[in-house]
């Protein structure tokens, strides 16, 4: 899995040398002395370009063309409406033919000038603006007060038509009113082909650095200058080395960094989380999501991503948190952001990002309890970028001012991205077979069908459960471990004695026992058969593997002592095969289960105790616990004495509450 892992990460990186300086504007440049190795131009900055652009744009005058079909409309318009207006105005006939073409001659010399439909976003400070005039394929710069609009035609035709006659003045007025249409015409089109191409044909360099030439020294001081000369050399290097760098050598770069990141991983899970690292599922889990992250770095690379900070890194620690613990969700959430740091721009900004945000999404989330805690942790993340982004942008540029605010929103969008990692939980859950907090907690609710089927069938069982879950989560709380899946395992711990629940003397509510009818061997059985049962009934209705542990090592390899007892006092004379009487195990492995097995006796012989007074209840939890260390039930678990002794005392405290016993030194008052 480890070669597999490696051989698909490092397949899909970019194989390209990596520029091997880090630098930032207004910092001392700390390597030595850097000696261009060729000669390249140097670049503008983004402020630089976008001046050139604007000053393009507004050198690039708006294109209007001339439309012949709004003369000869309005021409033929003018015609027809002239006759009848004449006619309807009871004008002289014998002036007719020479007013038209006089008119007529007068509209054609306004159209040939040409008029203008004046464009508002034209109009800047003044009415009006210059233009350019493309008339068969020929442009002439002009200005809108050289030609007409439709008001100062008009204006043409009232000062400079000639009639003696008034009322025909006014007709011939009114009439070419209404045939004054703007015949020179924005062509938007046309205007935004030439824009493009000006600013396609803008420098993107301002003078060169030679072969030989200093570009910056040590100890100097990396100002406006110097940074975009170094920025690039690094573009120029980088477009060089695609070309130059051997392919091969690069990927052997990456197979040495990605299988020795992976190789920390394996050793620190050897070390510290040997469950997992001989567990070929929970492993499997661990190389995907790394795989599945750096394969999602590549991926923007390629696509060139205005910013790889919208790739959400801190659903990483999350998952990884919720599903194991805090320790290897920050070891591995370390591991991704190393190798992807080799990838990216600014890699050391990039790691404080991505390191710092990854550890406040761990301290977030201490359990996966309620629905919003993800939405607390992805706000407080937040928090953790909106701090980091001000605090860099404050160092390199030393003013508000100066911050470039809408860098900020690949963080908002990686944010929100994390909250994904709700869903992943549930289905990494599913196919891994993990068992998370999320998970524990539906378990643990009472209103589950397979607890309610508990209560129903055994409800003297279900008891004794809730009193085993909640000693047992006390004490785990207390010494440092799981409590959900103490909590888990103890509600399910007797599950199989729904089976046969009168066999169990918690569940008589009679004087007469159903073992008094039966040989001992076999009623040892019957109570042996429950710890079976429940793995048979648990896995059926798919509880998780760490949940029927509990099952299996609660009673480890003890003894049914009732019984064996029973057997040897009744049949001296007989051979006893003391296997008959002692439960399958396996002893309990862990703390969890080791609590729990301490719970389950001590709050079972509690059920005996004819006189529970404090003297009673504290020399039964010391036997009881004493025995448990006698027969060696404990020898796997890592409980060490210190836990032992806490436990004893959590028990005794809660046992006298749940029956009401006095403390010593409230008798005395």
């Amino acid at each position: 899995m480890m070669v597999v892992c490696v051989f698909v990460i490092t397949l899909y990186l970019p194989k390209q040398p990596r520029f091997r300086y880090e630098f930032e504007k207004g910092k001392i440049w700390l390597n030595k002395d850097l000696i261009s190795p060729f000669s390249f131009a140097i670049l503008k900055t983004n402020p630089q370009l976008n001046t050139d652009k604007k000053e393009a744009l507004n050198n690039v005058l708006p294109i209007y063309k001339y439309n012949e079909d709004v003369l000869k409309g309005q021409r033929e318009a003018f015609l027809n409406e002239f006759d009848v207006k004449w006619r309807s105005s009871a004008l002289v006939e014998n002036e007719k033919e020479a007013t038209k073409q006089s008119a007529l001659k007068m509209l054609e010399l306004v159209y040939k000038k040409g008029i203008i439909g004046l464009t508002a976003k034209h109009q800047k400070e003044d009415k009006h603006y210059d233009f350019s005039l493309v008339n068969n394929n020929v442009s002439i710069k002009t200005n809108s007060q050289d030609v007409f609009t439709t008001e100062s035609a008009l204006d043409y035709f009232k000062n400079n038509f000639r009639s003696t006659n008034l009322k025909v003045k006014d007709v011939i007025v009114n009439l070419v009113e209404s045939h004054l249409k703007p015949n020179l015409l924005f062509d938007e089109r046309l205007t935004a082909m030439v824009q493009n191409s000006t600013v396609n044909s803008l420098s993107t360099t301002k003078g060169m650095v030679q072969k030989g030439e200093l570009i910056v020294a040590k100890g100097s001081y990396v100002d406006d200058e110097v940074y975009q000369k170094l920025l690039s050399f690094k573009e120029t290097y980088e477009a060089q080395t695609k070309t130059i760098g051997d392919n091969r050598l690069v990927y052997l770069g990456q197979v040495l960094l990605v299988g020795f990141i992976i190789t920390l991983l394996m050793v620190f899970l050897f070390l510290f989380r040997k469950d997992i690292f001989a567990d070929n599922r929970q492993l499997s889990l661990l190389l995907l999501v790394i795989t599945s992250m750096l394969l999602a770095l590549t991926w923007a690379i390629k696509l060139n991503l205005p910013s790889l900070y919208y790739i959400p890194f801190c659903i990483v620690p999350i998952i990884i948190r919720i599903l194991f613990d805090t320790r290897l969700a920050l070891n591995l959430h370390l591991l991704v952001i190393l190798v992807a740091g080799f990838f990216v721009p600014n890699s050391f900004e990039f790691v404080f990002y991505q390191v710092t945000a990854g550890m406040v999404a761990i301290y977030s989330i201490k359990n996966l309890i309620k629905r919003e805690q993800l939405l607390i942790s992805a706000s407080f993340i937040l928090a953790s970028y909106f701090v980091a982004f001000v605090g860099i942008a404050l160092l390199r540029e030393g003013s508000f001012k100066q911050i470039e605010w809408v860098n900020f929103l690949p963080f908002v969008f990686s944010v929100l991205l994390s909250l994904l990692a709700y869903p992943l939980i549930y289905a990494f859950e599913r196919v891994f077979g993990i068992t998370s907090d999320v998970a524990l907690i539906e378990l643990t609710n009472t209103n589950n069908k397979l607890l309610r089927e508990l209560a129903f069938k055994a409800p003297g069982t279900f008891q004794h459960s809730l009193q085993v879950a909640n000693l047992a989560e006390a004490a785990i709380f207390k010494i440092g471990g799981n409590s959900l899946l103490v909590r888990a395992g103890a509600l399910y711990h007797d599950i199989g004695k729904m089976e046969n629940p009168q066999y169990f003397i918690e569940n008589q509510n009679t004087a007469v026992s159903p073992h008094d009818k039966l040989p001992y061997e076999q009623s040892a059985q019957i109570i042996i058969k429950h710890v079976h049962k429940g793995i048979e009934i648990t896995r059926k209705h798919k509880l998780p593997e760490n949940v029927i542990d509990f099952i299996r090592t609660h009673h480890g390899n003890t003894r049914v002592d009732y019984f064996y007892q029973s057997f040897l006092k009744n049949s001296p004379e007989k051979f006893v095969d003391e296997n008959i009487f002692r439960y399958p195990g396996p002893i309990p492995f862990s703390k969890e289960t080791g609590v729990l097995m301490l719970a389950d006796s001590v709050e079972a012989a509690s059920r005996s105790l004819k006189n529970p007074d404090a003297q009673n209840i504290n020399d039964l939890v010391e036997r009881i616990i004493n025995y448990k260390l006698e027969q060696n039930q404990l020898d796997n678990c890592d409980l060490t004495l210190k836990d032992l002794e806490t436990i004893k005392l959590i028990f005794k405290t809660m046992l006298m509450s749940i029956y009401h016993v006095r403390i010593d030194y409230l008798q005395t008052t």
